[in-house]
């Protein structure tokens, strides 16, 4: 077996780069006033960075008394001095650096095709770092946008944003931020915002954006609004106008008409004036802020599947773009079976009375999402059912159906199954927490059933399979 001694190597290359008297490479960093030269060891540096290796072998290199002499003037004394103790030694303590220091050790490391230190600072500044981060979110980003290697980094300040936005959208440097990233942002799905304040930050970027332009719409003449609808030009289709109200629409947008292409708002003014949908110029509202059309506050879907739901219980195509002009809806959560216990006994106490309902339903060993809607509820539903001569209770509604995603984010493969026999669409009996169509979809205590072996559903989902539940939650649902 083969002996490691790493730990003395490790210090007796440390002891070379502290104090070195054959050194051949002399490299000049930062700028300015903050400048340094750093001694080191031409074969070191090419055997521990592709970069160096490649750089010092080519005719890039400077060379004066046999010294080669290298300039690194974009990377600052306490970065490289880092970045030449990982070379020489493996060693890294970024516990006292400041996120600004951090944030440059990544910059540099990529540049320097230090992949194993890159990956360690990027993953240290989002996980030790994280205040810092969304402090400075633009600082962060206008480093990194253009780094392919930082995806990671970026799509945490993106999501992070889009989580919290008005933070950074309200922020003294938003007004500054590079449009390339402000154009990512908006195009997003998920920003969790009010269309209109998203309007109102874009109108504002864009002044800012706009060389003198004066803050005082009222001062403005036409090619002063020109010269604004140059700047917004790319980011006006990425606005949901439909997801502005018609007030705000009146009182925000129509102010700026000239700045909007002419076929954009002549859709928009028949949209607020005629209720009839934009055909060319439409996105999707953005799924993160879905409580304008009814937010779940689900551990078990993500807020994009909230809409297809809402969708299918008003009985519109799966995925149909909801606008304002649609009917709205408050969703309760009154049971969570990780809070509240995974039995019959523990829905049924919850889950009682005559009122549109949904339940959701996780199952373990699998990704699979399974859930059902009932206008009329699960339990306690009242004396008006039909009955088999048994205690078995059978409800009628028209209205209710069950559903699978293959994930908590399936827009893609989902099912559904709509009530095929309305008498009995909801079956109460002792036996179960809640029972669609007698065993289309039902709950045994922690077991789940769908085998529809009633057909009282369409069959979209029937399966021998008996799942196991992970975790379970019903809401109740009223309108907006």
């Amino acid at each position: 077996m083969a002996s490691n001694f790493h730990f003395r190597l490790s210090e007796d290359l440390s002891f070379i780069l502290d104090d070195a008297d054959d050194y051949n490479v002399i490299i000049q960093v930062g700028e300015n006033q903050n400048t340094k030269e750093f001694r080191a060891h031409s074969v070191i540096l090419r055997a521990r960075s592709p970069y160096f290796k490649s750089a010092l072998s080519t005719n890039w290199i400077t060379k004066k008394d046999n010294m080669i002499i290298f300039n690194k003037p974009n990377i600052t004394p306490t970065v490289f001095h880092m970045i030449l103790k990982y070379i020489y030694t493996g060693e890294l303590d970024l516990t006292k650096q400041s996120g600004e220091n951090i944030l440059g050790l990544i910059v540099a490391s990529d540049e320097l095709l230090l992949e194993e230190l890159f990956k360690h600072v990027q993953d240290y500044l989002i996980e030790k770092q994280t205040k810092w981060v969304h402090e400075n979110f633009v600082l962060v980003l206008d480093a990194v946008f253009r780094l392919d290697n930082c995806k990671k980094l970026q799509d945490y300040c993106f999501e992070s944003i889009c989580e919290n936005p008005l933070p950074f959208f309200s922020s003294k440097i938003f007004p500054s931020i590079n449009k390339e990233i402000l154009f990512n942002l908006l195009e997003r799905d998920d920003l969790q915002i009010k269309e209109v304040i998203v309007w109102d930050y874009l109108i504002k970027w864009g002044i800012e954006q706009t060389s003198g332009l004066d803050n005082n719409r009222t001062k403005w003449n036409n090619k002063d609004y020109k010269e604004l609808k140059k700047t917004l030009n790319q980011f006006i289709s990425l606005i949901r106008f439909t997801e502005i109200s018609r007030a705000d629409f009146f009182d925000k947008v129509r102010p700026y008409r000239i700045i909007i292409p002419n076929n954009i708002y002549e859709e928009m003014e028949e949209f607020y004036y005629k209720d009839a949908l934009p055909k060319t110029t439409i996105l999707p509202p953005r799924t993160g802020y879905s409580f304008e059309i009814g937010k779940i506050e689900s551990n078990i879907i993500k807020p994009i599947l909230s809409k297809i739901i809402i969708n299918w219980i008003d009985k519109k195509d799966t995925m149909y773009n909801r606008t304002r002009n649609d009917q709205s809806y408050s969703f309760k959560l009154i049971y969570r079976g990780s809070h509240d216990g995974i039995s019959n006994e523990s829905f049924r106490k919850k889950c009682n009375g005559r009122v549109k309902s949904l339940v959701l339903i996780k199952v373990k060993d699998t990704n699979k999402v399974f859930g059902g809607y009932s206008s009329i509820g699960f339990c306690s539903l009242g004396n008006n059912f039909i009955t088999d001569g048994s205690n078995r209770r059978f409800y009628n509604s028209s209205d209710n159906f069950i559903f699978s995603f293959e994930n908590s984010e399936d827009t893609q493969y989902m099912k559904i199954s709509r009530v095929v026999n309305k008498s009995q669409a909801i079956l109460v009996s002792d036996y179960n927490g809640f029972n669609f169509g007698w065993g289309s979809l039902s709950m045994d205590d922690v077991r789940l059933h769908a085998n529809n072996n009633s057909n009282n559903y369409e069959n979209n989902l029937k399966t021998e399979t008996v799942y196991t539940i992970e975790e379970i939650e019903s809401f109740n649902i009223s309108y907006q």
